[in-house]
Formats: structure tokens, sequence, C-alpha cells
């Protein structure tokens, strides 16, 4: 598996990935920028990253029990008229930042 993939009109992100960006949070916030095309999601404990985005909170779900996280991007890939088939997905993620930044 990719580390951040879109499948089924989900968003999985690969254990290690979501384990140093989100840590143990139930919930992230989550923007979509469509100039840019970029996905940026952070835990909901994030104080800093409403004050500088719009974003909603949505579930983070656990997958497996190696602890891979997925949560679904269907209202994204609709309102936005994204294409939605399944590929691994870019992103980065700078160490020691709790941020997310996906282009789709």
């Amino acid at each position: 598996m990719s580390a951040v993939q879109l499948k089924n009109r989900h968003l999985l992100i690969a254990a290690e990935v979501a384990q140093k960006v989100f840590g143990d949070a139930p919930q992230v916030f989550i923007v979509y920028y469509p100039q840019q095309k970029a996905l940026l999601l952070a835990p909901s404990d994030d104080e800093l990253f409403p004050t500088i985005h719009s974003p909603a909170q949505q579930m983070l779900k656990t997958r497996n029990l190696i602890g891979d996280r997925s949560l679904s991007l269907e209202e994204i890939l609709i309102d936005n008229e994204l294409e939605d088939s399944d590929r691994p997905l870019p992103f980065l993620h700078q160490e020691g930042l709790r941020l997310l930044h996906i282009t789709l």
C-alpha cells in the first residue's frame, strides 16, 4: 500500500504516517483548496489550524490493528468534481509538524 491513497472515495493513510501526524486523535480538521488542489489535514487538538483555515471536522477511523487510518472524501470529491479513481496520492509531511498536505 502506498502511504497515502484514494480508494473507494476514502483517504487511506498508512499507520506510520498517521501516527506521526495525528497521534491518537479520533478526529481531524480537514480543508480543501481547489486552486492548489491541496487537501490539508491536522489533528483536532491543533489549536492554530482552525484560526488560519476554515476547516471541517471529521472522524479519523482506524482501519486495522496495524493502525492504518481512513476518512471519507466523498463530499469533497463530489463538491469539487474531482477524479475519484483509486490511486496513490502525493503528499507532504514535514517531520515535527502535525500537518498533512495531500495533492488531489
